[in-house]
């Protein structure tokens, strides 16, 4: 019954396609590159004629933005804006139609605004590493250890846990494992995803099989009650929020920042920082941003180490103590910070909010609106792990 489905669909995109003339540009090399609002990536793109069509999905944000795809001999310049999606065909060699589509990761659907207000309650554990635990349920029968991290997107796992904890069946090749087969229904507290996307990773949270993304719940409200030891997901805003401060959240490839300061010596420093559900530290520095800021390098050091990565370049890690940070109106002292040496782990300049630091506000994530919602609970005053 699927492949009629299919073959109604495909037939449908193509025809979506042809009916009005679209925009051509040329390629003689496969390789594109894109500039994404005030982002250029050289490699960022390899054509595909076989996909009708290949979506490109820009990051996300609620303003208008330019992007631009450039091939080795011709380039094409679209206004894109939430909600909206742009098709163009790239001709490679004069032979392949590479039919091609920019789409905002604002959906139609979820800029929509629902009908009745309906809750969801998701119970979660805050483990000794300050991650945000939830017991997952796959297929009805396998309880696995999952975070939330709003410095993640969809549902990351780790394959040695679903072959350990689960009954998830693998495919052979020559009698070794090479491809774990598709989860076909997950729960987290009363929601289900039916056959939800799996990507697999090396890095969670400490004791954890697998972390959460923010856009799970992209387009709704999503509260974190640590008094209660609670997640929420609301379709409407809730509407006692006394003692909260609302933050603009924005967004830097696709995942959500927030603003801080920091006041040292009578003077400020303000960044953009990724929420960081999943690190049990309290903040992480980039090393480009100290470079710019000035950030001072004679604050009081609580330990300096040495890590090596993979490939066996070292770097030094310096944890200072911090005097003041701000977010919004409110001010915590005396915060550990963990200053990088080397280049960001996500690929571009950001700073890191630890989970040490959020949890000690009640928070609410307003998805649909681009705002953060933060009031302090019973933790604030608790001692960072540093310190313990």
């Amino acid at each position: 019954m699927k492949r009629p489905l299919l073959f109604i669909l495909l037939l449908l995109i193509q025809t979506a396609f042809a009916q009005t003339k679209l925009p051509i540009i040329k390629a003689t090399s496969k390789k594109v590159a894109i500039r994404d609002g005030d982002y250029y990536d050289k490699d960022a793109w390899t054509l595909s004629p076989k996909a009708r069509p290949d979506i490109f999905t820009a990051d996300r944000t609620r303003k208008k933005k330019w992007v631009t795809f450039y091939t080795d001999i011709d380039s094409i310049r679209v206004k894109v804006k939430p909600g909206t999606k742009f098709n163009f065909i790239i001709l490679y060699n004069d032979k392949d139609s590479c039919y091609t589509q920019i789409a905002s990761a604002i959906s139609q659907g979820s800029m929509q605004q629902t009908g009745n207000a309906k809750n969801d309650t998701i119970p979660f554990t805050l483990n000794a590493y300050n991650a945000i635990a939830i017991k997952a349920i796959i297929n009805g029968r396998d309880t696995i250890n999952m975070h939330f991290d709003a410095s993640s997107n969809g549902f990351h796992f780790i394959k040695d846990s679903l072959l350990k904890k689960t009954l998830l069946s693998i495919s052979l090749e020559n009698g070794q494992p090479v491809k774990l087969n598709k989860i076909d229904k997950l729960q987290i507290g009363p929601l289900i995803f039916s056959k939800p996307d799996m990507s697999y990773s090396a890095f969670t949270a400490r004791g954890m099989d697998g972390r959460i993304g923010w856009d799970v719940f992209d387009g709704k409200q999503l509260e974190i009650d640590y008094d209660n030891s609670l997640l929420i997901v609301h379709s409407k805003l809730p509407e006692n929020l006394k003692g909260y401060k609302r933050l603009k959240m924005d967004f830097i490839r696709s995942y959500p920042i927030i603003k801080g300061t920091f006041t040292i010596a009578g003077k400020k420093y303000t960044g953009n920082f990724m929420m960081d559900n999943g690190s049990s530290e309290a903040i992480i520095l980039d090393s480009a941003w100290i470079a710019e800021q000035g950030f001072p390098k004679d604050l009081k050091l609580i330990k300096s180490s040495i890590l090596t990565d993979p490939r066996g370049n070292k770097y030094e890690i310096r944890k200072v103590m911090s005097p003041g940070f701000t977010l919004g109106n409110f001010t915590l002292n005396n915060v550990p910070t963990l200053l990088l040496t080397g280049k960001s782990p996500s690929g571009f300049s950001i700073n890191y909010l630890g989970n040490d630091l959020l949890k000690r506000f009640n928070m609410i994530l307003d998805f649909r609106n681009d705002y953060i919602y933060l009031k302090p609970n019973k933790l604030m005053n608790v001692k960072y792990r540093e310190d313990s």
